[in-house]
């Protein structure tokens, strides 16, 4: 029914476009993109294989190198970087889905479907985000087999932490995936992105004493301010004696200033947010 008012009518909205900014267009984004994962159970194993293989095969190879005189099992100091690698690894490659999307057609019925771009984002966000953390979260089950112990609170603070890793990672997934037509490419681009992320993320040697070059690309790389705050929760119940926090800290230090882990974690809020706004100009122009 319309209504005419000083000569100007006004339709009422239709049922579409009034919910195209709601929860309903998120959930079923999310829900698709869980529903794919759990239809392809060989991504689940295949996803922790590479992390496993850091962990132990390069946890006793350096391990026994650097040898007992250091106070700490070298699998231990990796195990919260592999834990980041796994969240890491399978969140931006969640993002294949858009290629995927686009290659089928679907992704270009979604764009001239009534729906908000931020909407769609945050159902690839959500999605890619849940199976990230989950997938890393599986990865706490080896701790035991290396000597990691773990207490409820600290699962629960992993478990946090890599929420928030894994939805600044898809984001910035979807947003490189928006970029690519093809499948293959978006491989080969994830490799020469993630790779260069996990090593100079601190996942698997400290970031104290490095040359200063070297210093300066591990500072402005995200995973970074999100490695150091896992460490830093999974140190906190290992009783480990100062000598050994001392040579291997668990903080990001700039400019002689050690951050506190509630900085670390806003920054790597700030890189979420920045990530998911890319994402959505990204989305916007995709075709």
């Amino acid at each position: 029914m319309t209504a005419q008012l000083s000569g100007r009518t006004e339709a009422a909205p239709t049922p579409a476009r009034s919910s195209a900014f709601g929860f309903g267009t998120i959930g079923m984004i999310w829900e698709r993109e869980l529903i794919r994962y759990l239809r392809t159970p060989s991504r689940i194993v295949t996803s922790l294989a590479q992390p496993l293989l850091f962990l132990f095969v390069l946890g006793y190879g350096i391990g026994s190198f650097i040898g007992a005189g250091s106070g700490i099992d070298f699998h231990t100091f990796v195990f919260p970087g592999v834990v980041a690698m796994t969240v890491a690894s399978t969140a931006i490659s969640s993002a294949i889905s858009v290629v995927w999307d686009r290659e089928f057609g679907f992704l270009r019925e979604m764009l001239v479907a009534p729906i908000s771009r931020t909407a769609l984002v945050c159902g690839k966000a959500a999605g890619g985000a849940t199976i990230a953390t989950a997938q890393g979260t599986l990865m706490l089950v080896f701790a035991p087999l290396v000597g990691v112990r773990l207490t409820f609170p600290t699962v629960l603070a992993v478990i946090g932490i890599e929420a928030l890793m894994a939805i600044a990672l898809t984001a910035f997934g979807v947003s490189l995936a928006s970029r690519i037509t093809r499948m293959e490419g978006f491989q080969v681009v994830m490799q020469l992105v993630l790779l260069p992320m996990i090593f100079l993320s601190g996942a698997l040697f400290p970031l104290n004493g490095l040359p200063w070059w070297l210093a300066v690309l591990t500072r402005i790389n995200p995973l970074t301010y999100a490695v150091a705050p896992l460490r830093d929760v999974i140190f906190r119940v290992q009783n480990f004696p100062a000598s050994v926090l001392e040579r291997f800290p668990t903080d990001v230090t700039i400019f002689g200033f050690a951050l506190p882990t509630w900085a670390e974690l806003a920054i790597t809020a700030a890189f979420a947010s920045v990530f998911f706004l890319l994402a959505v100009k990204t989305l916007s122009r995709a075709s």
